[in-house]
């Protein structure tokens, strides 16, 4: 009979240890300020010809809204630079931004965020994250067919046709019926949501609210060549591997070379529907690429000689020069601070982190803009030079 008790005492302590581990479980994976999320692989864009750089189907990650977000979206192009020649374009082919084979769960947060309090205006929306495998900024429509004839090498950069084929998907889905809608995108999916603002919008019912939201992906063209050189390496490279120049709008590559309309300011003009621009005027990764990797860690504690101190005084004053003006906010509106810091959608949206110009978070500078409530057009005039790369909260008041 104790044997029994005793069986019993351990099969209860069992159970019971089960259970806390379950419920600690739960509360992991619910956690309102992030959560995975799996990949959507879009199987039926390969006979549409949209494919990742390996010839893979494309693929989003989708979380759905509910309450009284249920008919509102965010569709957020996702970003990781760029690959420049054939060879960088087959590395990328080895992992996550080259094939959707190697896509796994991505954490969700930020203004994906479904935590009312730390988002209130965009909790319960439906939310999207296009998955980047093209390498080219979602502008493509070519290919590298390796002489060698190894398949394996081959490439495909299809980032147009990815974009098409994940929007085609997502209106059946309840895009199309969308009250309010976003079309966001982050890093090298900066410009992207510039290029096809109005394409977005004319997808959507007219009486929708739909505009743009580019977090840190205008990057400018610099007057000084030395500082410009990278960037023209660069752009020239993904403008030649990705066919930009049939694949862009004649109304900028009929005026200039299709590298340059890859430059935000170039395409920006074209762009009908109202965007909002958020991106610090010392983005990082525009003075990593445009200055070093050397020069990080001395750019970030403030311990840049004179030389790159002046650099980096040109550089934001190109950037700002380059920036919409300020005479019609509700049509362009900006948040532009001055920490050393890249993207800030997933990482620095919650007000504990976000930042603030004149009292004013981002979050809520951008949401009065979308909303209608305020057109903000907000620039940090005071630092002149970079302030440190943190995650605490910093205030800049003018």
């Amino acid at each position: 009979m104790m044997m029994v008790t005793k069986s019993l005492q351990l099969v209860v302590l069992l159970v019971c240890c089960l259970t806390i581990i379950t419920i600690e479980c739960a509360n992991v994976t619910q956690n309102p300020n992030i959560y995975s999320v799996n990949p959507t692989i879009v199987h039926s864009a390969v006979s549409k010809g949209a494919v990742c750089l390996d010839g893979s189907p494309p693929a989003y990650y989708f979380e759905p809204g509910f309450g009284d977000g249920a008919e509102n979206w965010i569709v957020h192009l996702s970003g990781g630079a760029w690959c420049m020649n054939v060879t960088d374009c087959q590395h990328r082919t080895e992992g996550s931004n080259g094939s959707s084979k190697k896509m796994g769960q991505l954490y969700f947060q930020g203004i994906h965020s479904k935590n009312e309090s730390q988002n209130p205006d965009f909790y319960n929306w439906n939310k999207v994250l296009v998955a980047y495998c093209d390498g080219g900024s979602f502008i493509g429509d070519s290919e590298y067919i390796d002489p060698t004839n190894n398949s394996t090498k081959n490439l495909q950069f299809r980032g147009q046709k990815i974009f098409y084929a994940v929007l085609e998907e997502v209106l059946e889905k309840g895009l199309k019926n969308a009250k309010n809608a976003i079309l966001a995108g982050s890093s090298a999916g900066g410009y992207p949501a510039i290029l096809y603002c109005d394409y977005f919008r004319d997808s959507l019912p007219i009486k929708s609210r739909v505009k743009c939201l580019v977090d840190s992906g205008y990057f400018v063209h610099f007057k000084n060549p030395v500082l410009e050189r990278f960037w023209s390496w660069r752009y020239g490279g993904v403008a030649a591997l990705q066919g930009a120049a049939k694949t862009l709008p004649k109304s900028c590559t009929s005026k200039m070379k299709a590298e340059l309309c890859l430059y935000a300011e170039n395409i920006q003009e074209y762009t009908k529907t109202p965007f909002f621009l958020y991106m610090s005027a010392f983005d990082n990764i525009e003075t990593q690429y445009t200055l070093g990797d050397e020069k990080y860690t001395t750019i970030d504690e403030g311990r840049g000689s004179a030389c790159l101190n002046a650099s980096l005084r040109e550089m934001r004053s190109d950037f700002l020069n380059a920036i919409p003006k300020g005479n019609d906010p509700k049509h362009r509106g900006v948040f532009i601070d001055a920490m050393h810091h890249h993207t800030s959608l997933m990482s620095r949206w919650s007000f504990e982190v976000a930042l603030e110009i004149n009292n004013v978070s981002a979050p809520i500078a951008f949401a009065d803009w979308y909303f209608d409530r305020k057109y903000r057009y907000l620039i940090d005039e005071i630092h002149t030079m970079p302030v440190k790369n943190t995650f605490k909260n910093v205030t800049y008041v003018h």
